[in-house]
């Protein structure tokens, strides 16, 4: 593997998993991130889903012994059951609507100007959402019915446009709904399992054939940087939402997202 082409890939991976989680949109910064690397085209949108998997696997990994215990436990456990139930009420209306929508948000919306007018919107609504927070009545993920999973995979179809978060949209839609932040957090990683699995395992087979031997290095590279900073983001974010707001996080997208639009409305014009 080239150098420059070892850069890309360590790069693409950092700002992956350092954004996965936080409601600020990593398909969005990989979109940007690739276009100022100049690593665009279809293969570079299957290896932005791809390097996803990576960050996952670190919610797996971290959340091992709890899941592990659901795994153990569904067959005998009222609350294991309810567990696994909501995980796939959650992820029923983004899979629907992914199936349905995915070749044209990804012919029409993976462009930089989406992801950056997606990110101020975000970035407004998550001001709007922390400016009106009531107190919570479901303080923990073991107590969410199945209708609260099923409002928050609803929430979750907004995150198909770039640049708008998954972990941004269910978090903020789990706070809409009643969750406390450190729930809406936390479910929003459990959601993220079998979401991105099912996104990336299908992005891969309808992609398989732009693939070559030759990128394994480049995907492989992306992968594991992306695994090792989401576990680091993953635990930042959990300490962070003790006792902080995510308003920091509203600030950040709306002077980055208004910075990406001036720069490729007016700078990287042809």
């Amino acid at each position: 593997m080239e150098f420059f082409a070892l850069i890309q890939s360590i790069v693409l991976g950092l700002v992956e998993g350092l954004t996965e989680f936080l409601p600020i949109s990593s398909t969005g910064h990989l979109i940007i991130a690739g276009d100022l690397l100049n690593y665009t085209g279809e293969q570079a949108k299957t290896f932005e889903i791809c390097i996803q998997l990576g960050a996952i696997l670190a919610v797996c990994w971290l959340y091992r012994q709890r899941l592990m215990r659901v795994a153990v436990g569904v067959t005998r456990e009222a609350g294991a059951r309810q567990f696994v139930i909501n995980l796939i009420v959650g992820v029923l209306p983004s899979a629907v609507f992914g199936l349905l929508l995915h070749k044209l948000i990804k012919e029409y919306l993976f462009n930089p100007v989406v992801v950056a007018l997606a990110l101020i919107v975000g970035g407004l609504i998550i001001f709007l959402v922390e400016r009106k927070q009531r107190k919570p009545r479901i303080t923990t993920v073991e107590q969410m019915s199945a209708a609260d999973a099923l409002k928050i995979g609803f929430a979750q179809i907004f995150s198909m446009i770039p640049g708008t978060s998954r972990s941004g949209a269910t978090i903020i839609g789990g706070m809409l709904f009643g969750l406390s932040r450190q729930a809406a957090t936390e479910f929003s990683f459990f959601l993220a399992i079998p979401t991105m699995f099912l996104a990336t395992g299908y992005d891969v087979y309808k992609s398989w054939g732009t693939l070559a031997q030759q990128d394994l290095a480049f995907f492989a590279v992306g992968f594991v940087t992306a695994f090792l900073s989401a576990l680091v983001a993953i635990k930042g974010l959990i300490r962070y939402v003790a006792h902080h707001d995510f308003t920091i996080f509203a600030w950040y997208r709306v002077v980055f997202g208004a910075l990406a639009l001036v720069y490729f409305l007016h700078w990287s014009a042809p």
